[in-house]
């Protein structure tokens, strides 16, 4: 009766150590979080950026004077056997403000219009030749000038050039005009011509050296 006894309690102890095993066994595990998924979401945030605008420069474009804007003429004529100087008048007709700077180009012209021999040397040994070079600015109306000078004396077997028209071709341009020369142009030693640059109508220095005005 004893061990019968003894073999219940035993039965009993290895029955409630099994539910212990089994209740241990059969609870839920607790959810793991991974240590990515448990961190709270970065949100990255770009402030906006403003690119400022490029600094603009204002540029005043620079125009050379075009024969289709001026009036170019015989502005005055004086000299002696030998010395001969003429003046040319350039003014502003337009109205378009322009530059010029530097020598202009000319061509003798006989009758009907035909070339005749040139040879233009910029500048010379005379006063009205040797003028210094500027930046002239003619605003609408304004007047420019240049002076020629040429030799009207045969000597020995050199040809003189007649004319009584002239192309001149404003400093640094391509295209010309044609002018009137009264009474003519009659230059020796084959067409030679000085010019003097153009210069302004306010540079006292240089209107000093202009030929006397035609009436």
């Amino acid at each position: 009766m004893r061990i019968a006894t003894r073999a219940v309690a035993v039965l009993f102890a290895a029955l409630a150590t099994g539910s212990a095993l089994c209740a241990c066994s059969s609870s839920p595990s607790s959810p793991t979080t991974s240590s990515s998924s448990a961190s709270a979401a970065t949100t990255t945030t770009v402030a906006p950026t403003t690119t400022a605008p490029a600094p603009t420069s204002t540029t005043t474009a620079t125009t050379s004077c075009q024969p289709s804007q001026l009036h170019i003429a015989l502005y005055g004529f004086e000299g002696a056997a030998g010395t001969i100087e003429l003046t040319f008048s350039l003014t502003n007709t337009s109205t378009t403000s322009c530059t010029m700077q530097g020598y202009p180009g000319m061509e003798l012209l006989g009758a009907g219009g035909t070339g005749e021999t040139t040879t233009v040397t910029r500048g010379g040994g005379l006063a009205f030749e040797n003028v210094a070079v500027t930046d002239v600015s003619l605003s609408s109306g304004q007047t420019a000038y240049f002076n020629l000078g040429y030799n009207d004396v045969v000597t020995g077997s050199t040809v003189c050039s007649q004319s009584s028209e002239v192309e001149i071709t404003p400093p640094n341009d391509t295209s010309y005009a044609v002018v009137p020369v009264t009474p003519g142009i009659d230059a020796c030693d084959n067409g030679a011509l000085h010019v003097s640059p153009v210069f302004s109508s306010t540079d006292s220095a240089a209107t000093s050296t202009t030929a006397v005005p035609q009436p």
